[in-house]
């Protein structure tokens, strides 16, 4: 394991960044935005994920590459909930109307501090104070990032509170198995016999509708490829893998023909958020001097379904004191 720095935060804080190995990969993290910076396979040339060289491009221009979203990833409509008979208006920091991701300074844009790590683990903590972003109670989130035999990038995060809140945690690595400029020669199944379908917003609808004679029927392998009216369908959306969090089961696997490098993903959560990555296109290169444009990259981003405080038909997004919130992801990859 090495560390060093990796660039200085506005205010003055060091961003570190630690390199893992093992199990075949080598994973870069670094402590803005708990992201994972740069992820490598044995015997494969190009970076598995989407990332930058240095911290300014990842302050001024990431679309969230690799990082820790939340205290609430993903979207709130509106950006208002309602708990225990209080309502609470956050932060509408997407396009005025809606709240992403925890908000404009929310965990996957905060610089986070290491605990502790060794060669092939990495285990960091921020906190999230009462009021930031509009959220009730101080959080406390802990990820533990860890590459294991078997070519496993593992990523857990554990969330406590110390008033009734809301939270939801995951890992928004955007993926490209092959280096090519856009992943839509990739093959992909989604264990999932349902979706929900979202408004103009990308905010669910409530609907809980099934995938069959759909777009969204990834069910059996097939590509990511799917023309709709005279262009790429663009996902975004959730899909229902679980109505609560259950033990670590495999859900996804994505592979790509021509590197022949498969990844097969685990997780504990009820959903995952297949975004195929239509509205990237940073100003700035990328790993390697890469250009990034609309495909590049796709997350599968593992959490509790969006908007789920607003809709009782959901999974449950609240936290409360003396709860542990556990999200526990594999990313398996292997080349064949």
């Amino acid at each position: 394991m090495t560390k060093k720095v990796f660039g200085v935060m506005p205010a003055g804080d060091a961003v570190e960044k630690v390199v893992l190995t093992g199990g075949g990969l080598t994973a870069s993290v670094i402590t803005f935005g708990a992201v994972l910076q740069d992820l490598r396979l044995v015997d494969h040339d190009a970076p598995l994920v989407l990332g930058f060289e240095d911290l300014p491009s990842y302050l001024q221009h990431s679309p969230y590459f690799g990082a820790t979203p939340g205290r609430c990833a993903n979207r709130i409509g509106n950006g208002r909930f309602s708990l225990d008979g209080v309502d609470y208006q956050l932060e509408l920091n997407e396009k005025g109307v809606t709240h992403l991701h925890g908000g404009s300074d929310g965990m996957g844009r905060r610089n986070w501090t290491i605990l502790e790590h060794g060669a092939s683990h990495v285990v960091m903590e921020i906190a999230d104070p009462d009021g930031r972003a509009g959220y009730p109670g101080t959080t406390r989130t802990r990820a533990t990032f860890a590459v294991k035999e078997g070519g496993v990038f593992s990523a857990l995060y554990e969330t406590v509170t110390d008033r009734p809140t809301i939270a939801n945690v995951c890992h928004h690595a955007y993926f490209n198995l092959d280096g090519r400029t856009d992943i839509l020669g990739h093959d992909m199944m989604i264990a999932a016999d349902h979706y929900t379908p979202v408004d103009e917003r990308l905010i669910p609808t409530g609907e809980i509708r099934p995938v069959e004679n759909t777009a969204f029927d990834f069910r059996e392998m097939r590509p990511i490829r799917l023309e709709v009216d005279g262009g790429q369908m663009g996902y975004d959306h959730n899909f229902c893998l679980s109505s609560s969090r259950v033990a670590k089961r495999s859900v996804a696997l994505a592979r790509s023909v021509n590197s022949g490098v498969t990844m097969e993903i685990l997780t504990t959560e009820p959903g995952v958020q297949f975004y195929a990555g239509g509205k990237v296109g940073p100003a700035v290169p990328g790993l390697e001097g890469r250009r990034y444009g609309a495909f590049s990259g796709f997350c599968m981003e593992t959490q509790i379904w969006p908007d789920a405080i607003n809709k009782p038909n959901f999974p449950d997004a609240v936290l409360r004191p003396g709860e542990v919130l556990r999200q526990e992801t594999d990313y398996v990859f292997s080349k064949h």
